[in-house]
Formats: structure tokens, sequence, C-alpha cells
């Protein structure tokens, strides 16, 4: 058997920074051990940089890759999400095309696998030919109780269209403010569906509805014609108000700007099963804001990375994430590392192949350095 043997000035193994370790591995690229410096013998290659594991992104919607500068910047949720509805259909050789550059993108800048947000079959072609491994989260919403079957029905037919090629699919609920309760039942009930992410708390309107029924999105449905009265407001924060449908399911909860101290506490209490993903970027293209993630560190949240979408970020990047992290927030980046990789293995049930450097894995090799990611295997 081949060996590769690598050393970087420091090796992350997902969890934490190991100094004059080397990484071993076969040729297939899978990990043999972590060893010391003095025991690796020769022909170990050394690079400049900071050796991780292939990075995790949780949180994507590769369906509007060609909607990159079409979307205004710094518009505020409400806005933008009118103008994606508006913009989105496009010739599907222009679709298929932009799906297949970020997809390649994202590889190239040391993305194994990615949490993918389908509100169509659009993206099966693309990821049948890719190199990354995607777990494909089918989004339903629907405003009226009355046609809650037939909405169900109709995202199940693409569930199961996903299904034929890839075990890793679940039917998701959009967000807490654009499914109604009937539908949450039946996307609740559907068996083995225990992987759920969902929109949680990315504009402060968001909560104000499920609080007062006020605000933005009052705004919103009434322009949308739509009844007021079938998303309830309940007098309490947004998760707080739909987390009883998924406390026996793992969760990704995506964005969190507006998430409190009592709302981590309410899920805490209620013994929820959340991964808290952080798209630094594409809120900061949406509303500029930012989540407080020292809350959610000073709390041991388990917290992990997305993008989010090219009609709301300038790249399909982890580093990039990063990078507008550390720019905001003095956090380690052993911590950030963790989210980019053994949390997001975690979260999307693929840490048995991915996320770290143990024995029996095949999570990839990056290299941090002041040029950025580079992909090595």
């Amino acid at each position: 058997m081949a060996y590769i043997k690598i050393k970087g000035r420091k090796l992350f193994d997902g969890y934490r920074f190991l100094t004059n370790s080397v990484l071993v591995m076969d040729d297939a690229h899978r990990v043999l051990d972590v060893i010391d410096k003095n025991n690796a013998g020769e022909d170990v290659l050394s690079v400049d940089g900071i050796l991780t594991p292939g990075f995790i992104n949780c949180h994507c919607h590769l369906e509007l890759s060609h909607l990159k500068n079409i979307i205004s910047e710094k518009t505020g949720l409400t806005q933008f999400v009118q103008q994606v509805v508006k913009s989105r259909n496009q010739e599907m050789e222009i679709v298929q095309a932009a799906m297949q550059a970020a997809d390649a993108a994202m590889w190239h800048s040391g993305i194994m696998a990615v949490g993918d947000i389908c509100n169509t079959t659009d993206s099966v072609s693309v990821k049948k030919e890719s190199k990354i491994q995607y777990h494909n989260f089918i989004e339903a919403y629907g405003f009226y109780p009355e046609n809650a079957q037939q909405d169900f029905q109709k995202y199940l037919s693409v569930y199961q269209a996903f299904k034929q090629y890839f075990e890793n699919t679940s039917l998701v609920p959009h967000a807490p403010y654009s499914v109604n309760e009937s539908l949450w039942k039946h996307i609740t009930a559907l068996p083995n569906n225990d992987l759920i992410s969902i929109h949680n708390q990315e504009s402060a309107a968001e909560n104000e509805w499920f609080q007062m029924g006020s605000g933005a999105f009052k705004t919103m449905y009434e322009n949308m014609k739509l009844p007021l009265d079938t998303i309830p407001v309940t007098g309490k924060s947004s998760i707080q108000s739909y987390l009883h449908h998924l406390l026996n399911k793992q969760v990704i909860a995506v964005h969190n700007v507006y998430t409190s101290a009592e709302d981590i506490g309410f899920a805490e209490n209620n013994k929820a099963n959340i991964f808290w993903c952080i798209c630094a970027n594409a809120n900061k293209y949406i509303t500029e804001m930012l989540p407080d993630i020292p809350r959610f560190i000073q709390l041991k949240q388990n917290l992990v990375l997305g993008t989010d979408s090219l009609a709301s970020n300038w790249s399909l990047n982890i580093f990039d994430e990063i990078k507008t992290i550390e720019k905001s927030f003095d956090i380690p980046l052993e911590i950030l590392l963790q989210a980019a990789t053994s949390n997001g293995a975690r979260a999307l049930k693929m840490d048995k192949l991915l996320g770290s450097f143990e024995k029996g894995k095949k999570p990839g090799v990056n290299l941090l350095s002041e040029n950025g990611v580079q992909k090595l295997y």
C-alpha cells in the first residue's frame, strides 16, 4: 500500500489544533492515522499553512446560482424574497450552467458536502455528476390550510424524484412564517423524515409577526393578498411558536440573526436537537446584520456554517464565511473550524466519513494560508 504523509505549520483535526503532527492517508485518501512527526519516517510532504478536513456547507440554494449579481443588496428580507420570486425563472440552459459552475467552485474551494435547499428537480442532473455529497432539503410552503394536502403532494413528488437517486433527502418547512399548521402536520408525519432544515429568525419582522401580528410581514401578506389568520400570532418569538413540531427531529436552524438567549434556553429546556447555522455573508448582503455569534458560543451551542445562495452572497466559499466572522467578532479560529468541519458533518449526519481526521474517514484535505483555501485531496 502506498502512503501519503503530509505536514503543515499546524494541523486541525476537526476538533482542535495539533502541532508537530503528520496526517497519514492511503492512496485512496482515507485517513490511516495522525502521528507525531518524529515517528513519521521519511517522505513527509511539508506544506506552508494549516491542514484541515474538507469543509461542510450546511445551507445553500444551488438552484438560485443564476441570480448572482441580479438581486439588489441591503434591501431587507421581505424585499429580497420578492425580488427572488420575480427574477428566478430563467431559461433552463442558463440555470443548469450556473449550477454546474457553482458546484465546481464549491468543490475547488474545499467543500466536501452541502445541505442544499431544493424547490424543484432542476439540480438532480448536476448532483448526479458532482463530486460533492449533498443532503437535499425539499422545501415546502403553503398558506391555505384547505390546500395543505394538495401542497404536500406537490412537494412530495419532488422529494420522491430526489429519493430515486439520493438517499440523503428530506422534506422540510421553508420557514415558520410560510407554513400553515395543517402543512406542518403533513411534513412532520412523513416517515424517516428526521433531518430538518428551516430558515429561522432571519429578520426582526419575523419575531414581530408572531409576537404582535404587525410589521413588515403583515404588509407582505397583505401585498400578496394572503390570509392573515393561517400563520398564527402566538405572543411568543418565532422559534418558541413552532419548535414543538420538531422536538423529535434533528434540526438545522438557519440564519438566527434575531435568536435571543431566551430562545436558546427555550430550545435547551425542551431538549431540542439543534445545530445553529450561521450564513454571515448572506446576512450582510441582505440586511447588514449578523447574529450574536459569541452568545451562541458562550451558551455552548452547536454552530455550523452555510453560504446561502449566489442570489444573496458573493461566493459559495466557507473560508470566506470564516473570514467575515473573524472581522466582526473576536472568535478563536479553532471554534470556527469546528463549525466548518466536524460540527457540519454531524449536522448533515455525514460524520461517519467526513468532518475530521480520524481513522477510516475520507474527509478531504484543505490547506489554509494567506492566499486563502486550497483543496489538496
